[in-house]
């Protein structure tokens, strides 16, 4: 038995294993840890691996399965909730990346069509490294993190035109060099292909298989399905990515596309990792080493221009200056899918070794410095508010209207700020409306300020971390701000210039996590309510119900925890062995519905007649009666035929008792 290629994934799996440990320590994405695996084990490296080869056919399917998961989450239907940021901020970022770095490249001597395919090369950001460090700092509920996620998506979707203009690109018209009208033929049967295999073929199969309900079946006829609309388009001449990202678009909308997957994520993930180890043992660090400054330089102006692009994008959107800087150096980085690109250019002549080790460096480089980045984008971003710009381009391009038109003659005093109009902010306002207080809302999303503003809602567009946005709204006469923003950066700043302006203003601050408790109440808060505070006093609350504790005795433990400054999570002071001790006197309590027959011994009796407490230790709670419920009913209630009485009692007393609510000779 030939052991060689299992002893290579032996060492890749282990090395992968102690890099990856040592990357996350410091919080470097995990593309990077399989880069660098990739380099200690590669030819230019340690020299560790022999079959380099079957390597980069293990990481074929990498490629396929990442493309076919991305085409299972593909929804069209909210890709059109938020069409606007991903078609105009998407295309203008990829429009604009491509052609500036297409020029640079020519005027580097890179012929046309090179220099184009280094444009789609660096056009593109990585969705996996951005979305991973904005979910972690909890940012991708914010403005920036979901224009960011806007136009990730668009280039998620950019990529499968990018590798059909590929070989055009190279100067191939097809395999072999096919007639065009052959391709347009092939291209015509493949999409009627894939409509009825959409339409009829797929869910009919899935539907076969799901019935039998075997797991293994369904993943099998999954991969099959993946893997073989790839083969198919890469027989036609195209490639098995596009292939696989088709076969996905295939299931995306049918009712199996959660099931499947969750079938193909844990195979994805390994064989991706694959994928990126194999990219690494490509890259000479040779190369890195006797180039330093010159890569280094050549970073700093792809950062710089993806910055560029990323903010341009945003800014057209209609969004301030702080988002725009913060999505732009959100999107600093090269793509994971660049890669992927980047091997298709190695194998149809548009990349040299020179080149192709030009762009490894870069995107590592790139990809190495996007934490530091995200970290240091909110200072930067500040920085930007202070420079001797246009107070439109600080405010966008929707800065600050309705409260200041001629309708609005009557100056709000005695207000509430809402900053924010997500889900928290909509119930506040919701409440104000009720109770009749008058209220404005401050809100970044532009198309959410438009469809509020036609519907009524007094919402302006503006950044509340601005002292000109706050005085806008007349913070100065406002009764309370209530900051309702997922952002933890924004809400502190936002607490501190609301407290400058406004030092009686009572402020209360959403937060998600206990850690930004006390710095939002060193800033000036008055009440802050945090996320994670806040599920944990339901989840116990909920638990202790469960157990039958007396809610004044719940509610009092509440007020304690919140009163305590929720200290009392790690110093308990209640007794916790007396409600232990009374679960387990309630634990054989048992509660249940039964069902009362006609002509059964407890037909047309009442309560206090058939003493169902003192005789056999059974209490009726309830009683649902067509359709309705008769609480705590009196010894006088009369039981009817179809009654459905609410007992409780042990198990053992209840079963006793069914007899009594059934018919004369029925069995059950």
């Amino acid at each position: 038995m030939q052991t060689g290629l299992l002893t290579d994934i032996i060492i890749i799996l282990g090395l992968s294993v102690t890099v990856m440990l040592v990357i996350l320590r410091f919080r470097v994405p995990a593309i990077i840890g399989y880069l660098l695996t990739g380099i200690l084990a590669g030819p230019h490296g340690l020299r560790l691996i022999g079959a380099v080869h079957e390597v980069e056919l293990i990481s074929e399917v990498g490629v396929v399965l990442l493309l076919f998961s991305i085409g299972i989450e593909f929804s069209l239907r909210n890709l059109l909730q938020i069409r606007r940021a991903v078609f105009v901020g998407g295309t203008l970022q990829v429009v604009l990346t491509v052609s500036v770095c297409a020029l640079i490249a020519s005027g580097l001597g890179f012929p046309a069509p090179k220099a184009l395919f280094f444009g789609f090369l660096f056009a593109l950001s990585s969705t996996a490294v951005v979305l991973k460090i904005l979910t972690e700092r909890a940012q991708i509920e914010t403005p920036h993190g979901k224009i960011a996620l806007a136009i990730l998506i668009f280039q998620d979707m950019v990529v499968v035109p990018m590798m059909i203009l590929t070989p055009l690109l190279a100067g191939m018209s097809g395999p072999s060099g096919t007639p065009p009208l052959i391709l347009v033929a092939r291209g015509c049967l493949l999409i009627l292909f894939l409509i009825a295999a959409y339409k009829w073929i797929v869910p009919a199969l899935l539907f076969q298989v799901a019935k039998t309900k075997s797991r293994e079946l369904f993943l099998i006829s999954v991969v099959f399905i993946c893997f073989s609309v790839a083969w198919l388009t890469s027989s036609m001449g195209l490639s098995l990515a596009l292939g696989a990202f088709l076969a996905g678009l295939i299931i995306s909308e049918s009712e199996y596309s959660h099931e499947a997957l969750g079938r193909i994520l844990p195979s994805r993930d390994i064989f991706v990792s694959f994928f990126f180890i194999s990219i690494g043992m490509l890259m000479d660090v040779g190369f890195l080493l006797g180039n330093p400054a010159y890569l280094m330089l050549l970073t700093a102006c792809v950062i710089f221009i993806k910055v560029l692009t990323g903010a341009i994008a945003t800014g057209a959107l209609g969004y301030p200056l702080r988002t725009v800087v913060l999505t732009g150096l959100a999107l600093a980085q090269v793509g994971e899918f660049s890669f992927i690109l980047s091997r298709s250019g190695m194998e149809l002549g548009l990349l040299d070794e020179h080149a192709y080790q030009l762009f490894l460096n870069i995107s590592l480089l790139s990809m190495a410095v996007t934490p530091a980045l995200i970290h240091f984008s909110a200072p930067l971003a500040e920085q930007a508010m202070r420079l001797p710009l246009p107070l439109s381009l600080k405010q966008g391009r929707m800065a600050l209207s309705p409260l200041g038109d001629p309708e609005s003659a009557a100056p709000l005093t005695d207000h509430l700020i809402i900053i924010g109009f997500g889900v928290n902010g909509r119930n506040v306002a919701r409440a104000a409306n009720r109770a009749g207080i008058p209220f404005c809302v401050l809100e970044l999303n532009p198309e959410t300020v438009r469809a509020e503003r036609e519907a009524g809602v007094p919402i302006v567009y503006g950044d509340a971390c601005q002292d000109a946005v706050l005085t806008h709204v007349r913070i100065e006469h406002a009764r309370t701000v209530v900051t309702a923003l997922p952002d933890a950066a924004s809400t502190r700043r936002i607490v501190s210039l609301a407290r400058q302006l406004n030092p009686r203003v009572h402020i209360i601050a959403r937060t998600r996590f206990i850690a930004e408790v006390g710095p939002l109440f060193d800033l000036g808060a008055d009440e802050v309510v945090p996320e994670e505070f806040e599920t944990s006093i339901e989840i116990f609350s909920r638990v202790l119900s469960g157990y039958l504790i007396p809610s004044e005795d719940i509610e009092r433990l509440a007020r304690e925890l919140r009163a305590d400054g929720y200290g009392l999570f790690r110093r308990p002071t209640f007794d916790s062995g007396t409600l232990h001790d009374l679960s387990l006197e309630l634990s054989e309590l048992k509660i249940t519905a039964l069902r009362l027959h006609a002509g059964s011994a407890c037909d047309g009796r009442t309560l206090k007649e058939i003493e169902l407490r003192k005789r056999h230790r059974v209490s009726v709670l309830a009683l649902r009666r067509r359709g309705g419920i008769i609480l705590n009913p009196s010894g006088d209630e009369m039981l009817l035929a179809g009654d459905e009485p609410i007992v409780a009692g042990k198990m053992e007393d209840i079963t006793a008792v069914k007899p009594l609510f059934r018919s004369q000779g029925d069995p059950s």
